[in-house]
């Protein structure tokens, strides 16, 4: 019987599980979107019981849609929406409240408050991010300080924190595993990604107890079993999705780069294993650790990428269907002087601006649909400029050629647009589920599915998109673009 790996895929809308063969092929995919909550401005949660009943059942689908047996699937690998913060009561297993999810802003004024106390430095030494609402930390925090009952149940032990990886983990294994990998955990602001432990100063700074806190494992380590219908599948891989696809993408060498056009962007460079302090607003991260091997990243990280084409579908209604965006911004006549600015919840790097608000700018009287969708395809070109520019000043070397995947980047157009705003060439893969396969990946060189010389082998059928722009035409449209930044950012 052919053996397969099960790859989780928990992301910001939809819950995926697909299944991989031993030659790194997804053979059955299954995906159910979950609800977004918007309780206040700027808020933005999910319910954490819909997310695990949904991996559930996207599980079980899966499985159902090949006709295999439980016993054909070697191994588990989880990847999860980061930052996303659950508390729950580990007797009863009942979170406290909703999820509170990264694109969160509720902590705004908690953030400006560290600030204040200058603690920014010591921060971003120690966790390599700098303080802003994106982080569990201050989520956390919101939580705990939010009702008294609650912080006394905390310090009672009775209430444990979890990232959604941390969550499916604890209930898929029947509540004995309450443990996160350091990929995720480097994404709270509560841990020192020098000393690899939870910093006991900002536990203390934020009075956070410890014990809530999940232990930190390997990335490639075993997180427990999954028991369907009488057979144990063993958890072997966890990895934050953005890690994932970098390792999805065997960005396994220094300096190798992707970039994902999902819900936001996010580009990261796997740096080895040295931290590289950015002096240009990106985020130094743990990218895994395999077997005791460290190997950092660093990330630039975009709040509203293909986001941006569903508020086209969703709150304009001017497309149907996310694919059509593509269709429409090749009818567009107009020459490049629309910028739309999508910072719907302020701008992430390289400006971390919270206050930051979305614009469209260079309108006219013929400016039609078709214009205004071009314009927001480009505008997640361009906020991928911003990053680019950023990663090279930073790690000192040219970047030749990008690694893309994500939904977005499916749209020719855009990575067309991509290669030409950014004057180098762009690699797409055959199959763009590099965060489903990253965490398949890692989870079978647990199970030893697969080894390292192995998998290097796989996945190498790519579109290249090659750039066509002279610096002339780049400069002129970039140049613009930061001017519409500008705007976004001094409209308050």
């Amino acid at each position: 019987m052919e053996k397969y790996i099960l790859s989780l895929d928990q992301g910001t809308t939809s819950s995926r599980a697909v299944l991989i063969n031993e030659k790194a092929q997804i053979v059955s995919m299954s995906q159910k979107e979950i609800r977004q909550i918007y309780p206040k401005e700027g808020w933005v949660e999910h319910d954490p019981i819909e997310i695990l009943n949904s991996v559930i059942e996207v599980t079980q689908e899966v499985i159902e849609k090949l006709k295999i047996q439980p016993q054909q699937i070697k191994s588990i690998g989880i990847t999860n929406q980061r930052e996303t913060t659950v508390i729950w009561n580990k007797e009863t297993g009942i979170p406290i409240h909703n999820a509170i999810v990264w694109q969160d802003n509720r902590t705004i004024t908690l953030c400006e408050k560290l600030k204040k106390q200058k603690l920014e430095k010591t921060i971003s030494d120690k966790t390599g991010l700098v303080i802003g609402p994106y982080f569990s930390a201050t989520k956390i925090k919101w939580l705990l300080d939010n009702d008294l009952n609650v912080k006394k149940q905390a310090k009672s032990g009775k209430l444990i924190f979890g990232t959604i990886d941390s969550w499916l983990v604890w209930n898929l294994t029947n509540k004995s595993t309450h443990a996160t990998d350091f990929s995720n955990a480097s994404r709270t602001m509560l841990f020192n990604i020098n000393t690899l432990k939870w910093d006991e100063d900002i536990l203390e700074e934020l009075n956070i107890p410890k014990t809530i806190l999940p232990n930190v494992k390997d990335s490639n380590a075993y997180y427990g079993d999954f028991t369907y219908k009488g057979t144990k599948i063993p958890i072997n891989g966890i990895l934050g999705d953005q890690q994932a696809s970098l390792f999805g993408h065997m960005c396994f060498e220094k300096n190798s780069i992707k970039n994902t056009y999902g819900t936001g962007c996010f580009m990261l460079m796997n740096t080895g294993n040295k931290i590289i302090k950015s002096n240009n607003g990106l985020l130094s991260t743990i990218a895994w650790k395999i077997e005791n091997n460290i190997s950092y990243s660093l990330e630039g990280s975009i709040f509203i990428g293909g986001a941006a084409i569903q508020w086209l579908r969703d709150e304009l209604g001017i497309i149907k269907t996310s694919d059509q965006s593509e269709k429409e911004a090749l009818k567009s006549t107009e020459s490049k002087n629309l910028y739309m600015v999508p910072a719907f919840n302020g701008l992430g790097a390289p400006y971390w601006d919270m206050y930051a608000t979305g614009l469209i700018i260079g309108i006219t009287r013929d400016t039609n649909n078709s214009d205004i969708i071009k314009a927001t395809l480009d505008s997640i070109a361009y906020q991928t400029k911003d990053v680019l520019i950023s990663m090279e000043n930073d790690a000192g070397s040219k970047i030749k050629t990008l690694n893309v995947d994500g939904g977005a980047s499916n749209n020719n157009y855009l990575m067309q647009f991509q290669s030409d705003i950014l004057g180098i060439n762009i690699k797409r893969p055959k199959n763009t589920e590099m965060t489903a396969l990253g965490a398949g990946y890692i989870a079978g060189l647990k199970a030893s599915f697969w080894d390292m010389d192995h998998l290097k082998t796989l996945n190498t059928n790519n579109t290249l998109f090659l750039h066509s722009y002279n610096k002339n035409q780049i400069d002129d449209l970039y140049n613009k673009w930061k001017k519409a930044i500008h705007r976004s950012m001094h409209w308050n």
